[in-house]
């Protein structure tokens, strides 16, 4: 990649930004002492600050950019059909010819139990739909104390007002009075942190035990759904055990509750099929999408229902009146051309397929590093996983959050021209791109531990590790 010159107007930039642009989940005070980052370009896996430092992004964007930055068909599709029909509503009956072609692709890629799309801007809105359908599902076919809901411990189903309740992280709770008293949780099948993560059985039992627990506690008659991804995500990479995933789909068929998979990030290729529920055979009520559908290029996500979910809410609706629920910018045309062409270049430009041959070297790289004296584990499915550093690796404890070790892990890992996620309770998580090479994945390990053996000669660090 071509290095670019620096911006001429970064110090105004730089100034600017401080002044007006509100950054999503930042401390909003340090920014404007700190002061942005500016990125100025990308070709395939590489970045490229404002600055001309260069960076492998081992963490495609925010878990989206899975078919690399620059893709020029990509880039083609989102211009022609700006040319053509650069908006359409989907209210009044209106439609576009790229939404209808998505929705039908959509439906034949996913589980067979989905058949209808509802499609949104992102991620968080797409999980905001899925609780509304679910109210109203349950409302129309005269279930209405069907009002509660559970998810996971570390879950992450976005930041809208009633997903970042289902989201039970604390940053997300915090000053926005959630969660709201119909969301509740139960334990992260967490392998590596689990009573029983020793035994894939005893882990899987245990969490269908638990949610068969929480809904006893609440009462089956009111609960209305169970939330969950396949891995979760932002709450660390925490990887379940192979038939975690079904198992609980097949609990809460048991208890008669809706099983929503969040594929937000596991999606497209993600974890190595196109769903990851696919590895499990798993067919949802509802499943949520965003990030690869369109790589991040333009915003887009979908809220996916089965016929089931579908006919209750059409059926119980009074003859002619209007379901609800819309956006202005729902089904919008040129984003559903972007998702076209990358699912495209998914099927038959060879994406989905390089990503599935390059997890071997993503998971050796990230497996050779259990022995470096930070690491206590590494975990991977697909082209998604994660380090967790460790102050002693027989206790399994953590580092002291007075450390800031996310943040200088983040700063060293930047010096040495490589972008990653690292989480605040010392976990370092890694989406690459499915288009990264073998000899990109060199060179991310390559600076991967120069960035931990960096961390690691402080005399802070080695005075934790000591203790």
């Amino acid at each position: 990649m071509t290095h670019p010159t620096a911006l001429p107007n970064l110090a105004t930039l730089d100034a600017l930004d401080r002044a007006h642009l509100i950054h999503p989940v930042s401390p909003w005070r340090t920014h404007e002492q700190r002061g942005p980052t500016v990125l100025a370009s990308a070709r395939g896996a590489w970045l490229a600050d404002a600055n001309g430092h260069e960076l492998l992004d081992a963490f495609a964007g925010l878990w989206c950019v899975n078919v690399g930055y620059g893709q020029e068909s990509v880039v083609q599709a989102a211009a022609d059909q700006m040319r053509r029909l650069p908006y359409a509503t989907g209210y009044f009956h209106f439609s576009s010819e790229p939404a209808i072609r998505l929705a039908e692709k959509l439906v034949q890629i996913t589980p067979a139990s989905l058949t209808r799309v509802y499609m949104t801007l992102g991620g968080s809105e797409a999980v905001d739909a899925a609780v509304r359908f679910i109210v109203q599902y349950y409302n129309a076919i005269g279930k209405p104390s069907k009002k509660q809901f559970i998810a996971l411990e570390r879950g992450y189903h976005g930041s809208s007002s009633t997903g970042a309740g289902l989201t039970a992280l604390p940053a997300f709770h915090r000053g926005f009075d959630l969660p709201l008293p119909t969301q509740h949780y139960i334990p992260s099948p967490n392998p590596y942190r689990h009573a029983e993560g020793a035994d894939p059985q005893a882990l899987i039992a245990a969490s269908v035990a638990s949610l068969r627990a929480k809904v006893a506690e609440l009462g089956a008659e009111n609960v209305a759904a169970f939330f969950c991804e396949p891995i979760q995500g932002s709450g660390g990479v925490i990887v379940p055990p192979k038939g975690w995933l079904k198992a609980m789909r097949d609990a809460a068929r048991e208890l008669d509750i809706l099983f929503v998979v969040d594929e937000v990030i596991t999606g497209f290729g993600r974890t190595g099929p196109m769903f990851a529920c696919e590895a499990e055979g798993v067919e949802p009520d509802l499943m949520t999408m965003a990030k690869g559908l369109t790589s991040g290029y333009v915003p887009m996500g979908a809220t996916m229902m089965s016929e089931k979910v579908y006919a209750g809410i059409a059926d119980g609706a009074p003859a002619g009146a209007l379901v609800g629920h819309g956006a202005t910018y729902s089904a919008h045309p040129v984003s559903a051309a972007v998702a076209l062409e990358v699912l495209r270049l998914y099927e038959e430009g060879g994406v989905l397929a390089n990503g599935q041959r390059v997890a071997a070297d993503f998971a050796a790289g990230l497996d050779a590093l259990r022995a470096h004296p930070l690491v206590g584990d590494s975990r991977h499915r697909g082209l998604l996983g994660a380090l967790e550093l460790v102050s002693d690796k027989q206790s399994k404890r953590g580092f002291d959050a007075s450390l800031g070790l996310a943040d200088r892990i983040f700063a060293a890992g930047y010096r040495n021209g490589l972008v990653f996620r690292a989480f605040g309770d010392n976990i370092l998580g890694f989406a690459p791109a499915l288009t990264f090479t073998e000899d990109e994945f060199a060179q991310m390990f390559v600076r991967l531990k120069k960035t931990l053996d960096e961390v690691l000669y402080a005399a802070d660090v080695r005075a934790a590790l000591a203790g």
